[in-house]
């Protein structure tokens, strides 16, 4: 059955926004494959050209038209200055949030529908269903984490095919619509960095100093490249030496970047029962009730963490932790969800007593 409706599909190279578009055709969908270049430095070796060329392979299979959009100049100020912004100021950024935010459901959101299209479409492992952002059904792939600030009119004009379905079932898909991107690898790690680490990358725009680990009674066990790169729970990238060791791993509980120096202990940080976490710059697409239970999620693929919603207000928003749980960082996203809604989210701006 045709649908006068159109779509614009990212088309990344991959297997999921090709099935996407697959599945989005098969509703009867007018489809456009858009391929969104992004911003790269010039000392990691780009491989955009590549994977825009398996984008466009896929189009010409599914015989769609093919665009290329040029997002470079809003992913350099929104996504890579905010992530060297961040870690300059010594907390943890999440740049896929900003990406999906300012980038996917930003400027390539406004671009469909300057062009015509009615929504827009991505292969995003998330549901929505009536109108409202739900977590995929595949648990090893839901992504809803990393959409938690979508305003609900981004959310109103973006359509998830796949989320749905479990990977597998995916890549099964790909192959019998004869994708080359069937058997494709996942892209794995922050898009701009490539293979190169984070700690190289912030070397080219912020000057990093070796210093000294400390461990709680403040005595110096070892060496670290540069205060500013660790976040809290993190338990690699630094020296512990040998006597101090043990044969433990130690984590990151503390950093000081004044002194350059980083403590870290054989436990992981907690945070304990009782404690609050105050979030800023808040998105909630339906309002939390004081007092009522919820789930948090502060990394991805974590087991959410039961919370009460202590304090509500414009911007701000103070929940209280239910039970004892890992010490988050300072920057990160933290998002809410009662069963698999996720109802928003905020950025971690202090832990509270």
């Amino acid at each position: 059955m045709k649908n006068e409706q159109t779509v614009f599909v990212g088309l990344s190279g991959g297997v999921d926004s090709s099935v996407a578009a697959v599945r989005l055709l098969k509703q009867g969908y007018n489809v456009v494959g858009v391929f969104i270049k992004v911003w790269q430095p010039d000392f990691i070796t780009c491989n955009w050209e590549e994977e825009r060329l398996s984008a466009m392979k896929v189009a010409a299979k599914l015989d769609i038209p093919f665009l290329t959009f040029d997002a470079e100049d809003a992913y350099k100020k929104k996504v890579a200055d905010y992530f060297i912004r961040e870690y300059s100021a010594g907390r943890t950024p999440n740049p896929d949030v900003m990406c999906n935010h300012y980038v996917k459901f930003g400027v390539f959101l406004d671009f469909a529908l300057a062009k015509g299209a009615d929504y827009i479409s991505t292969g995003h492992y998330v549901q929505r269903k009536n109108d409202q952002l739900h977590r995929g059904v595949d648990a090893e792939k839901d992504q809803s984490y990393f959409l938690w600030s979508l305003s609900q009119k981004q959310l109103s004009h973006s359509l998830f095919p796949i989320g749905d379905s479990v990977k597998s079932d995916i890549r099964k898909e790909a192959e019998e619509a004869g994708l080359l991107t069937a058997e494709k690898k996942d892209s794995q790690g922050i898009c701009f960095l490539g293979q190169v680490d984070i700690f190289d990358f912030l070397s080219h725009f912020i000057e990093l100093t070796e210093g000294d680990v400390v461990n709680e009674q403040g005595m110096t066990v070892g060496t670290h490249k540069g205060a500013l790169v660790y976040t809290i729970g993190q338990r690699h990238g630094f020296c512990i030496d040998g006597e101090s060791n043990n044969g433990k791993s130690h984590f990151v509980i503390g950093k000081d970047v004044t002194k350059n120096t980083i403590t870290v202990s054989p436990e992981e940080p907690v945070l304990e029962t009782g404690r609050k976490l105050l979030l800023t710059k808040t998105v909630w697409r339906q309002p939390l009730r004081p007092d009522e239970s919820y789930e948090l999620q502060y990394r991805y693929r974590q087991r959410p963490v039961p919370v009460m919603a202590a304090d509500v207000s414009d911007g701000n928003t103070t929940l209280s932790i239910a039970t004892e749980t890992s010490l988050p960082a300072i920057g990160q996203s933290a998002v809410v969800y009662r069963g698999t809604h996720c109802l928003g989210g905020g950025i971690i701006d202090k832990c509270q007593s």
